[in-house]
């Protein structure tokens, strides 16, 4: 942790800011890539089965997320004149850029050992992202003074990293389709390369402006004190567990609706109606960070406002079920209402889990007597991978149950499934996310208790220590 005695108050540039943003986009760009359409591809255009790749990519994503504090006290024990976090920054985007470029350009190999290569490849890419994103997060203390300007430039990296996320959920599929030139294991190929070289130069910009304060010291703590400062933090755990929920919702979403687009409304023209349908959803999530987000915060208390994002979630998800059963799946203008409904109230969700992680961290100083930023900020990383692991597999499994057949030929008609099929994947698509943001709401209407009133007292407390 960072020890900001004797160190001189240190203001942010507007130019610093936005580089650390620009970072975001970048490693978000990557990850989005990756979580949303790894199981596609080595599904439907590789021919892997869905349940093993989905088995890979939890237990990948589980080991990779359990090493993260490891990650973390490699980067504190780190001593050079870069500093603490550049260097790994540096290294491991360079390296995860190569390997995200390998992970979607699979050479030609027999089954035994395509499964093979997958497993390398995806644990690789795992842990060349961790080297770099555990860095990224963990300087936040390290660079900024204040824990209104850690809450910002918290704000600031979630929601450009939602930035990202929503520009590889636009443009994928068309850009697969035009760089591909209809082949699609071509096309992922290119647009791999892509983003992994836009990745590298949004990171060295961030690493070139962004540089922690001189003198300052940070604690290399063991994995046990790390995880007994969280546990012993019960609305540090509270918010946790609700990123958890959200996140598993939102890709279960992510991995099935390009599914839905292929087989379900189908058609010639479905990665066009695909691509609008993610523009436009993630346009409103950025709308939901950027706009509605700070209306509704005019009128309404952060609790309230994280309480209503749930149940616009909830209803787009259950008006999406509607529209299916009544027969509208194959029309799109309808399906865009609750998919703004979906992706605006995650918008807004995001913004908010990282606002109550930082309130989290002056309650945690006033019941513990020490403050534990660092600790309670890489949460972030570890449970968004957690969840996306958990989810995927799930996703994976549903696929196979539901007996959906994978388009792996490049060549000729889309493959028809059953009624049986096309009735799971709609039920996949829906109940699921809403059983588990039900579940979210719950948890955080019966166990949280930093409301906006209990934050102001928190830091008035804090001040008066």
């Amino acid at each position: 942790m960072p020890n900001y005695s004797n160190r001189t108050p240190m203001k942010l540039t507007t130019a610093q800011k936005a580089a650390f943003g620009i970072g975001a986009v970048g490693k978000d760009l990557v990850y989005a890539l990756s979580s949303s359409y790894i199981m596609y591809y080595y599904k439907d255009i590789i021919g892997l089965s869905s349940s093993f790749v989905g088995l890979i990519l939890m237990i990948a994503r589980i080991f990779d997320a359990a090493n993260d504090p490891f990650m973390g006290i490699l980067v504190a024990k780190t001593r050079t004149k870069w500093g603490r976090f550049r260097p790994w920054l540096v290294s491991g985007t360079v390296l995860n850029a190569f390997v995200l470029y390998a992970l979607f350009s699979a050479p030609d190999l027999a089954r035994t050992q395509m499964m093979v290569f997958f497993t390398i490849a995806y644990i690789a890419w795992g842990m060349t992202y961790t080297m770099m994103d555990i860095p990224y997060w963990s300087m936040i203390p390290a660079i900024t003074d204040t824990p209104a300007d850690t809450e910002n430039l918290s704000v600031i990296g979630r929601t450009c990293a939602g930035v990202g996320s929503a520009l590889i959920a636009m443009g994928t599929v068309l850009l697969v389709s035009l760089l591909g030139g209809g082949n699609e294991r071509l096309g992922f190929s290119r647009v791999a390369l892509i983003v992994a070289v836009v990745f590298v130069g949004a990171e060295l910009i961030c690493a070139a402006m962004v540089k922690e304060k001189e003198g300052a010291s940070m604690k290399t703590s063991s994995v046990g004190e790390m995880f007994r400062a969280l546990f012993g933090n019960d609305q540090a755990l509270v918010v946790v567990l609700t990123i958890v929920l959200i996140n598993s919702a939102l890709y279960i979403t992510s991995n099935l609706v390009i599914y839905f687009f292929k087989y379900d409304m189908g058609g010639e023209a479905w990665t066009v109606n695909y691509t609008l349908f993610s523009t436009v959803g993630g346009a409103c999530q950025i709308l939901g960070m950027m706009i509605i987000y700070p209306l509704l915060r005019k009128k309404l208390s952060n609790a309230a406002i994280f309480r209503l994002a749930f149940l616009f979630a909830i209803a787009g998800y259950a008006m999406m079920l509607i529209l299916f059963q009544a027969g509208l799946a194959g029309s799109l203008p309808p399906l865009l209402v609750p998919g703004a409904l979906v992706f605006a109230a995650n918008g807004i969700l995001s913004v908010l889990t990282t606002v109550f992680l930082s309130n989290s961290v002056d309650y945690g100083e006033l019941k513990s007597g020490h403050r534990d930023e660092s600790v309670i900020f890489s949460m972030q990383t570890f449970v968004v991978k957690a969840a996306s692991g958990v989810s995927v597999f799930i996703a994976g499994i549903g696929l196979d149950l539901i007996g959906l057949v994978g388009n792996s030929e490049q060549e000729g008609p889309i493959v028809e499934q059953s009624a049986q099929t096309i009735l799971g994947l709609r039920l996949l698509m829906t109940i699921l996310p809403i059983l588990l943001l039900f579940t979210g709401i719950i948890c955080f209407q019966r166990k949280f208790i930093l409301t906006d009133e209990v934050v102001e007292e928190n830091a008035k407390k804090l001040r008066n220590i």
